[in-house]
C-alpha cells in the first residue's frame, strides 16, 4: 500500500529541512527500511521519534498517518494527517487518505467530498480503485442507496475482473434486492409479483420444487402471465437433471409441455423455443428441432446457443454447409466457445475441407 499510496515524498525531501542533522538522518533511514520491509511497527517508532524532533513537518505526520493506516489503527491515523494536512494543505493525496481513514470509522459523512475527489479526478488507478471502494461504502453507510449503485456500477466497470470490487458490488445489489423483497412481502404478500419473486429465489438456490409451486401460483393469479411458464419448465428440466428414471422422464415430458404453453402465449419468447428444441434435438426429432431453432435465431439473432443447436441439427441431416453458417455466427458472439469450434470442425470435415477442419480443431 505504501507504495501505492505514495504521498509525494521523500526521506531527502525530509532531511532537506534539518540539513544538519544526524539524528534526522538515522530515524529517517530507519523509518523508511522498515516501511519498504512492511515492518509497521518499526517504521512507526522511526516516525514518531521524528515527530518528536520536528514537529511542524507535514510530511512526517503525513508518512505517520500512512503507517498507521496500514496498521489499521484509524483512530491514529486521523488526528495524524488531519495534522499533516494543517501544516500543508496542498500535500498530495494526504486528503483522500484522511477520508479512507474515517470512512473506516464510520465517519462517512465527513469523508464523501475527498473520496469523490479520489475516485473521481484521479488519474492515479490504484487510489482511484480504494477510493471507490470506500465511496461505495460510504454512500452505502448513508443510506444513499443509488449514489451507491451507481459507484459500483462504475466500479465494475474499470476492473470487471477484480475480486474485491466483484465482492462488494455484489453484495450491495444483493442487500437491496433483499430491502426490496422484505419491503414487496409486507405490501403485497399475495401478489403475482411476490410469488414470482419466491419462485425466482428458490429456483436460484436449486429449491425447483417450491420454485414449481410458487409460479404456478403465478398462473393461478395470471394465466396469461409471460414467461412463467416458461420458468415452470426450466425448473422441471433442472429438477430431472437431478435424477433418472421414470420421474425424470415425466418431468421432461411435463416441461416440453409447459414451453409449449408459453410459445403459445408468447410466440417470441426465444429460450422456450430453444429449450424445446434442444429436447427435440436429443430424442432426435430433428425436423421439429431445426424449426424451433429457427424461430429462437430469428427472435434474437445473437442467441449464440440457439446457433450452436441449429449447427448441430444442420450436421445431423446432412447438410454441413448451412451449418458452417451458423456455427462461424456463433464464433462471432462468443470467440472463446469451445463447442461451437468443434462443431465447426465436424461441419468442415463432412465437406472435405481438411486446411480448414485442422485449423478449426487448432483452436479448439
Amino acid at each position: 500500500m505504501e507504495s501505492l499510496l505514495v504521498l509525494c515524498f521523500s526521506a531527502s525531501a525530509l532531511l532537506a529541512q534539518e540539513p544538519d542533522s544526524n539524528v534526522l538522518q538515522q530515524y529517517a533511514q530507519q523509518g523508511e527500511q522498515a516501511l519498504a520491509a512492511g515492518r509497521y511497527d518499526e517504521a512507526a517508532r522511526a516516525y514518531e521519534k521524528l515527530r518528536e524532533i520536528s514537529p511542524g513537518t507535514a510530511e512526517v505526520h503525513a508518512k505517520l498517518g500512512l503507517i498507521y493506516f496500514q496498521q489499521r489503527d484509524y483512530t491514529r491515523a486521523v488526528p495524524a494527517l488531519r495534522q499533516a494536512l494543517k501544516l500543508d494543505p496542498a500535500l498530495p493525496k494526504a486528503d483522500v487518505l484522511l477520508a479512507m481513514s474515517l470512512s473506516e470509522l464510520g465517519q462517512f459523512k465527513e469523508a464523501l467530498p475527498a473520496l469523490q475527489k479520489g475516485f473521481r479526478q484521479t488519474a492515479d488507478g490504484t487510489m482511484r480503485r480504494l477510493s471507490g471502494l470506500q465511496l461505495l461504502r460510504a454512500h452505502a453507510g448513508l443510506q444513499q442507496h443509488a449514489q451507491a449503485a451507481e459507484v459500483a456500477l462504475e466500479l465494475s466497470r474499470l476492473y470487471p475482473d477484480d475480486p474485491e470490487v466483484l465482492y462488494h458490488s455484489g453484495r450491495l445489489f444483493a442487500n437491496l434486492a433483499y430491502v426490496q423483497t422484505m419491503k414487496l412481502s409486507r405490501v403485497a404478500p399475495s401478489s403475482v409479483w411476490m410469488h414470482q419473486a419466491a419462485g425466482e429465489a428458490n429456483e436460484s438456490q436449486g429449491f425447483y420444487d417450491p420454485a414449481i409451486r410458487e409460479y404456478r401460483e403465478v398462473l393461478a393469479l395470471d394465466p396469461r402471465r409471460p414467461g412463467i411458464h416458461f420458468r415452470v419448465g426450466r425448473a422441471l428440466l433442472a429438477r430431472a437433471q437431478q435424477g433418472g428414471g421414470a420421474a425424470a422422464s415425466a418431468s421432461r415430458e411435463e416441461a416440453m409441455k409447459e414451453f409449449e404453453d408459453e410459445l403459445r402465449l408468447d410466440p417470441s419468447n426465444a429460450s422456450a423455443s430453444y429449450e424445446l428444441a434442444e429436447i427435440y434435438r436429443k430424442a432426435g426429432e430433428l425436423d421439429k428441432a431445426r424449426a424451433l431453432f429457427e424461430a429462437a435465431v430469428k427472435q434474437y439473432p445473437d442467441f449464440e446457443e440457439a446457433r450452436i443447436g441449429l449447427g448441430r441439427v444442420l450436421i445431423a441431416q446432412q447438410q454441413p454447409e448451412q451449418a458452417v453458417t451458423q456455427l462461424q455466427k456463433a464464433i462471432s458472439r462468443n470467440p472463446a466457445n469451445e463447442v461451437s469450434r468443434y462443431q465447426l470442425s465436424v461441419a468442415y470435415g463432412r465437406l472435405g475441407r481438411a486446411a480448414e477442419q485442422q485449423a478449426a480443431l487448432a483452436e479448439f
